[in-house]
C-alpha cells in the first residue's frame, strides 16, 4: 500500500486544517491513559508506540516518513489510550483534531476510503504481530524484522528494538552475533 502523503492534490483543500511542530527525540505525543485528541503525519522522523507492563517498557510498532498516527481506540472512542505515542528521532509532524479529521471525512469518499484502508493495514499489522509472538521464536521475529522492515534496525536503538522483538538487549546481541 502506498503511504498518506499530504502533498497529494486530494488533501490540497484540508491543509489548512493540520499544524506543524517540529520536536525532539524523546517527546511523549500522547501518554498511555490519556485520550487522544490528535491523529499525527509523520513528514519526516521516526516515532513508537509502546506501553509499560510492570515497570518494562513494551515497544509494539514503529512508524516513519509518511505514516499516520494516533492511539485509534482511544481518537475513535474517546476513551483511554493503552499506549504511549513517543518520537524516537526529531521529527516534523502534523497534527489534525478529531472534529477536523471527521470533517474530512465525511467531505471525501476518496479520503474516507483511504482511512478505512489505513485502519485494515493497522489491524493486519496487528493480526502478523500476535501470531508472531505465539508460533515464532526471537531468531525468526529478528530476521522477519530484518527482511522486512531493515530501515528499523538502522534508524532504531537496539534496546527498542529488543523490546519489539520480546527479548532483551542482551539476547538481541547474541542473535545478531550468531548471524
Amino acid at each position: 500500500m502506498e503511504k498518506f502523503n499530504l502533498e497529494n492534490t486530494k488533501w490540497n483543500n484540508f491543509k489548512h486544517l493540520f499544524k506543524r511542530h517540529e520536536i525532539s527525540a524523546k517527546t511523549i505525543l500522547l501518554n498511555e491513559g490519556e485520550k487522544a485528541k490528535e491523529a499525527f503525519y509523520i513528514e519526516k522522523g521516526c516515532l513508537r508506540i509502546c506501553f509499560n507492563n510492570n515497570g518494562k517498557d513494551i515497544t509494539f510498532q514503529f512508524f516513519f516518513e509518511g505514516d499516520i498516527v494516533s492511539s485509534i481506540e482511544s481518537f475513535r472512542t474517546n476513551q483511554p489510550s493503552s499506549f504511549t505515542i513517543e518520537s524516537i528521532e526529531p521529527c516534523i509532524l502534523y497534527s489534525i483534531s478529531k472534529k477536523d479529521l471527521q470533517t474530512i471525512i465525511e467531505t471525501s469518499a476518496e479520503i474516507k476510503k483511504l482511512a478505512e484502508e489505513l485502519t485494515f493495514q493497522r489491524l493486519l499489522f496487528y493480526q502478523k504481530l500476535f501470531l508472531s509472538r505465539i508460533k515464532d521464536n526471537p531468531e525468526k521475529r529478528y530476521l522477519e524484522l530484518l527482511k522486512n522492515n531493515p530501515n528499523i534496525l538502522q534508524r532504531v536503538p537496539q534496546h527498542y528494538i529488543a523490546s519489539f522483538l520480546g527479548i532483551t538487549s542482551v539476547s538481541l546481541s547474541r542473535i545478531r552475533n550468531r548471524l
